[in-house]
């Protein structure tokens, strides 16, 4: 894919990694397999014209010693989304996803094929001279359908938000992957754990597979420079947001017609039935493009769909849901959190909202274009407050450009209520911008 240049949601995430690598020592960890492995592969990424594999940059902040989901894997995972949605929108994108996708499908199941293979011969012989090196073989096989899974998914994703566009007007298939079931009894089984660093002799063969996305192998290494902090997202001011005044509060749940109620339950009971029978297969990845699909289906079904979830166990696959969901185009992202508000799912609209706060300027001009049309102002001015604290002054600027009569006076109100600094940088970046009075 031919590329001129960056979007500026690619170079950010650029920069993010050339920051954790300037941390890493280049011959250990997960960093030593991957720079070893294809310094190509990563020099492409660092600057700009590839994407990091999620499960990648998973392993650079396992190196860095960031676990779980503390703030730098947050603030990753927030970049990587933005620079991924802004990449594949570029010409060729959807071409590079289709090509890299059935590349995954092949190492998975050569990975799957492997394993077997390995896993018999060690059955046959558990105590043969081969055994040790057998074993590491049959770990690293393990880590690649591991990493194909996940990259399948990552990239099925992808390539369903980037498609999605006004197609959601039919049933999904996710709305009918099996019989609706009541799922309160039992909780659901557990994710199979993701695949750890394996020390030693293991790590040293440099193994071929999935584990990274490209194929050139050379012996340059890729000189990593550091750049500043970027901000990082935080939760949505309350109170005086809005110039001393409380923010609107969140509207009543409207009542939805009998005939949407009655789909939404039913594809709400098929679609975690399906999440738990993929969950107890440790299919964690065709799960997680189950969930993406949800995403960007019906907007109307998604509350049914949070609680079928949340009583069922599954409160993290719909915080993943909310993830996805953030990095839809604009009238959809503006439709599910109408859809979430009118609900009654006031936190989850706004959830949704802080996470949408790095994708495009543009984009989010019309996402708040697209609430007030529908009469959602509290998310409008949910989405602006949380833009305010995490996006610098001309970004916000920029945003204001869109409609000044109306984003001006929004903005400035909620970069007031963030703080003095905040106020006035955003007075000096709209005065450059030709915005406001001298």
């Amino acid at each position: 894919m031919t590329v001129y240049q960056l979007p500026v949601e690619v170079s950010a995430f650029a920069h993010l990694l050339r920051d954790m690598v300037a941390r890493l020592r280049p011959g250990e960890g997960w960093y030593g397999v991957f720079a070893g492995r294809d310094p190509e592969g990563l020099r492409s990424c660092f600057d700009g014209t590839e994407i990091l594999p999620w499960d990648v940059v998973e392993s650079l902040l396992q190196d860095l010693g960031e676990v779980g989901a503390g703030p730098g894997t947050a603030r990753a995972r927030a970049l990587h989304a933005a620079a991924a949605a802004a990449h594949d929108r570029l010409p060729g994108g959807e071409e590079a996803l289709r090509e890299r996708l059935a590349l995954m499908e092949e190492e998975r199941r050569y990975a799957e094929s492997r394993s077997r293979d390995l896993d018999a011969r060690l059955r046959a012989d558990p105590v043969c001279a081969d055994a040790p090196l057998l074993s590491g073989d049959l770990a690293w096989a393990q880590d690649d359908h591991a990493r194909a899974t996940a990259r399948i998914a990552e990239l099925t994703g992808r390539l369903t938000r980037l498609t999605a566009g006004a197609d959601g007007g039919r049933g999904p298939a996710w709305a009918a992957a099996g019989p609706p079931v009541r799922t309160d009894p039992e909780p659901p089984p557990a994710e199979p754990p993701a695949p750890s660093a394996r020390k030693g002799a293991a790590v040293k063969r440099r193994p071929r597979g999935a584990r990274y996305a490209w194929t050139d192998e050379t012996e340059e290494a890729q000189e990593a420079l550091p750049v500043p902090e970027l901000p990082m997202a935080g939760a949505a001011p309350r109170g005086a947001r809005f110039g001393g005044a409380e923010a609107p509060p969140e509207r009543a749940p409207r009542a939805v017609p009998p005939e949407v109620a009655e789909g939404a339950a039913r594809a709400a009971g098929n679609a975690v039935y399906a999440l738990r029978r993929l969950r107890s297969q440790g299919r964690g990845g065709e799960a997680h493009a189950l969930l993406c699909e949800a995403a960007a289906g019906p907007p109307a079904w998604l509350p049914a769909l949070a609680a079928e979830l949340h009583r069922a166990g599954l409160g993290a696959d719909w915080a993943t849901l909310l993830w996805e969901a953030a990095s839809l185009p604009p009238g959809r992202l503006a439709a599910v959190a109408g859809a979430l508000a009118d609900a009654g799912r006031g936190q989850d609209c706004d959830q949704l909202l802080r996470q949408g706060v790095a994708r495009p300027v543009d984009e989010l001009a019309g996402a708040c274009a697209a609430l007030r049309a529908e009469g959602h102002h509290r998310e409008a001015h949910a989405l602006l407050a949380a833009f305010v604290r995490v996006r610098p002054p001309e970004d916000a600027a920029r945003l204001a450009s869109a409609d000044p009569h109306a984003l001006v006076p929004q903005l400035l109100e909620a970069a007031r209520a963030v703080s003095p600094a905040r106020e006035r940088g955003l007075v000096h970046a709209l005065r450059v911008a030709g915005l406001a009075g001298g």
